[in-house]
């Protein structure tokens, strides 16, 4: 079964421009449902960085049984977060988090696992370079076959020659 993984931008767009939390909960009731099924997850550093404005959506994220339900509990060894963002962005980055965001431990849970798909509304910025880098652009990225499926370019490129590395380092 193929497992969803929610970047953050997912979540605070559906709820910003489409599916208020107040006003349409029977989509945030599906979206646990889904969670519960083990259809979509997000990691727990993707979570940690929806930090909306007090309010309807704020409430609901800080509900204990959202969370638990929402967060895929598995630990990402650090070894594969750094060579994602050595591959991914540059191996000579400092002061990392600051710098690119959580998007490696998004790609690094899609990559640990068969049949995980990103999802994200993220868009390509190909004149990027190093830390600036977008890293998710609307891509799939599918451990199970070690490729990547995303419009032609950079990002492909990246996310390829990561999930072929890590294969040749087990």
């Amino acid at each position: 079964m193929t497992l969803y993984l929610l970047d953050a931008n997912v979540l605070i767009r559906a709820h910003e421009l489409y599916y208020p939390v107040d006003r349409i909960p029977a989509f945030w009731a599906w979206l646990l449902a889904q969670a519960r099924a083990n259809v979509v997850k997000m990691p727990r550093v993707i979570f940690d960085e929806i930090t909306p404005r007090p309010g309807p959506f704020a409430t609901w994220l800080a509900q204990r049984h959202v969370r638990e339900t929402l967060i895929l509990n598995e630990n990402i060894p650090v070894r594969v977060i750094r060579h994602i963002i050595d591959i991914g962005y540059a191996p000579d980055l400092t002061d990392v988090d600051d710098a690119i965001g959580k998007d490696p431990f998004l790609v690094a849970s899609a990559l640990s696992g068969a049949d995980r798909v990103v999802v994200t509304l993220e868009v390509s910025k190909p004149s990027k370079r190093r830390h600036r880098l977008s890293f998710l652009p609307s891509c799939r990225v599918m451990a199970s076959t070690r490729r990547a499926y995303s419009p032609p370019g950079e990002i492909t490129q990246r996310l390829m020659a990561i999930a072929l590395s890590l294969d040749a380092n087990r």
